[in-house]
């Protein structure tokens, strides 16, 4: 996976072209593991395995520039952001049933103590000032960079408040209701909520035939 983000990037596929619709990084990072795997004969493989599609997912979330060189992404990259998901996803979701997850939550920790990429503001082609990192970034920095996230979402109280479980049928997204009056019911209306009005529409139909 030795590669440039921005290669990465250019060569995305199609079934691996990331949601970044859930209000924060931490829960973009949950929610990959409701894409489509590498091989979709596969259900067993990592969503986020693959040449490439771990790059994608981090220029995705602005969590590298896309110009970054990552030529240590490989399969540990893979598996340590795939191990912070899972404790992602316990805390998470015990958080809006009401209990804890405290095993998760101190490896969570664990990782927020750890330093982010740093940053500089650098001059781009047409002479504006853009984000650029230090140096190239090491798999730590951007985990910690994740669950710093997951940390401020968690310990504010407004924001934890927010978290919704999407309602779409067999969709198992988190995402933060920043809607006004906070009715927002799925992940996103273009893909559960079209999904649900397709479905609606259907058993509509279904009746009218039976009645008629």
């Amino acid at each position: 996976m030795a590669t440039s983000a921005a290669h990465a990037v250019h060569t995305a596929h199609r079934s691996d072209r990331w949601r970044f619709d859930a209000g924060r990084v931490c829960l973009d990072l949950l929610a990959t593991a409701e894409a489509e795997p590498p091989d979709a004969d596969d259900d067993a493989q990592e969503p986020l395995a693959g040449e490439g599609r771990l790059g994608r997912w981090l220029v995705g979330a602005r969590l590298v520039p896309a110009d970054t060189p990552l030529p240590a992404c490989g399969p540990r990259w893979v598996e340590r952001f795939a191990e912070l998901r899972g404790h992602l996803a316990q805390v998470v979701r015990a958080e809006i049933e009401g209990r804890s997850a405290e095993p998760a939550l101190e490896r969570i920790n664990a990782l927020a103590a750890g330093a982010p990429p740093a940053v500089r503001a650098v001059r781009g082609p047409g002479g504006e000032l853009v984000r650029a990192l230090a140096a190239d970034p090491e798999c730590g920095e951007l985990l910690a960079a994740v669950a710093r996230d997951a940390v401020e979402l968690l310990t504010d109280p407004a924001a934890r408040a927010a978290l919704r479980q999407c309602e779409g049928e067999s969709c198992h997204r988190v995402y933060v209701d920043t809607s006004r009056g906070r009715r927002r019911r799925w992940c996103s209306s273009e893909v559960c909520g079209n999904r649900e009005r397709v479905a609606r529409h259907r058993r509509r139909a279904a009746e009218l035939r039976t009645v008629s």
